[in-house]
């Protein structure tokens, strides 16, 4: 799951237009027709979020790509895999965790654009809204079994981390 998280909504949105705008119609239906070839049940779903990209266009709005409440379909315009975003501010991305949590989930693998600067900012911005929800358990730089990538060990969400 990619997160886009920012200290306000308007700031997560406008980057998530940032790297749409970066794509061309041309760029997208290439990436279309080759996922469109996998025999994956999950990426045939994936690619039903956005409609095989068919909707895409220079100058497309992100938000028009928004499934659910901050949970944007636009990195599957190009990506296999995991192809969904959290889109929002810290507070909202942390909702929108604390609801995967109550539904049972219990690991996440965490992504964004580029990998290194988003994991910052997600540490600094929603993990400390996560702690204070009490859902993050252990210490930050806490040694684990596996090292220091598992530092975000929640007790009832499990792990997060950031690739």
């Amino acid at each position: 799951l990619h997160v886009i998280s920012r200290d306000t909504s308007e700031q997560a949105w406008f980057e998530a237009q940032r790297l749409l705008s970066a794509l061309s119609p041309e760029t997208v239906a290439a990436a279309q027709q080759s996922l469109a070839r996998s025999e994956s049940e999950g990426q045939r779903r994936m690619r039903q979020l956005h409609r095989g990209g068919d909707d895409f266009g220079e100058g497309i709005d992100a938000r028009r790509l928004e499934i659910y409440p901050n949970l944007w379909s636009g990195v599957g315009l190009v990506r296999g895999g995991a192809g969904t975003a959290l889109v929002g501010s810290h507070e909202e991305v942390a909702d929108r965790i604390t609801q995967y949590a109550e539904l049972g989930l219990d690991h996440f693998i965490l992504s964004g654009y580029p990998h290194l600067e988003e994991a910052y900012i997600f540490g600094e911005g929603v993990r400390p809204i996560l702690r204070r929800r009490g859902l993050l358990g252990g210490e930050a730089g806490a040694a684990t079994p596996t090292g220091p990538a598992r530092t975000a060990f929640l007790p009832r969400i499990g792990d997060v981390s950031a690739s």
